[in-house]
């Protein structure tokens, strides 16, 4: 019974939606894509690199470009971390490294908790994966405009580590 009436609320839906005009077809479709690109507009970057067969090798660098055009604005700086079950540690020590456009670099560790000290994890997401979004710095402002390149690899002590799946990084402009 229930598939029936849910087959008839779909078929009444289709034939609304067919009955309607193009044009207020095309109008509610920007309208949608505009409520879309507008609840993320002060992203800056934001890209994740999957990590080859679940297990991160210390020798495996992830590599971002981020192209800055603002010096003045402000930015929060988020590391974005998935992993799954099989990772074994509550925490993960990343190095980053940072060419300017100028050439110059720099490195900074950070140590990204992933869980607390019962072994209950911080990212969101049901089942055996979880998402973390770490705001790493507040208030960042670009030196130079250019292209600035993002150099991550793990810190651990283990060669290759498992359980990690996704790295990425985010910057969004402050208001």
């Amino acid at each position: 019974m229930d598939n029936k009436i849910s087959f008839i609320t779909l078929f009444k839906k289709v034939l609304f939606l067919t009955s309607m005009s193009r044009p207020a077809i095309s109008v509610i479709t920007v309208l949608f894509l505009i409520i879309i690109v507008s609840c993320d507009r002060n992203r800056l970057y934001d890209e994740s690199l999957a990590v080859s067969d679940q297990a991160w090798h210390m020798d495996s660098a992830l590599v971002y470009s981020v192209e800055v055009e603002d010096t003045l604005l402000p930015h929060k700086f988020y590391i974005n971390i998935r992993h799954n079950q099989e990772y074994r540690y509550s925490n993960i020590f990343l190095f980053i490294d940072t060419r300017f456009p100028n050439g110059n670099t720099t490195r900074d560790t950070i140590e990204c908790l992933l869980a607390d000290k019962q072994g209950n994890w911080f990212g969101k997401g049901p089942g055996k994966i979880k998402d973390n979004s770490i705001l790493i710095h507040e208030g960042i402002r670009f030196p130079r405009k250019g292209e600035y390149k993002f150099r991550i690899i793990h810190g651990m002590r283990e060669t290759k580590l498992e359980g990690i799946e996704d790295i990425g990084i985010r910057f969004e402009k402050m208001n």
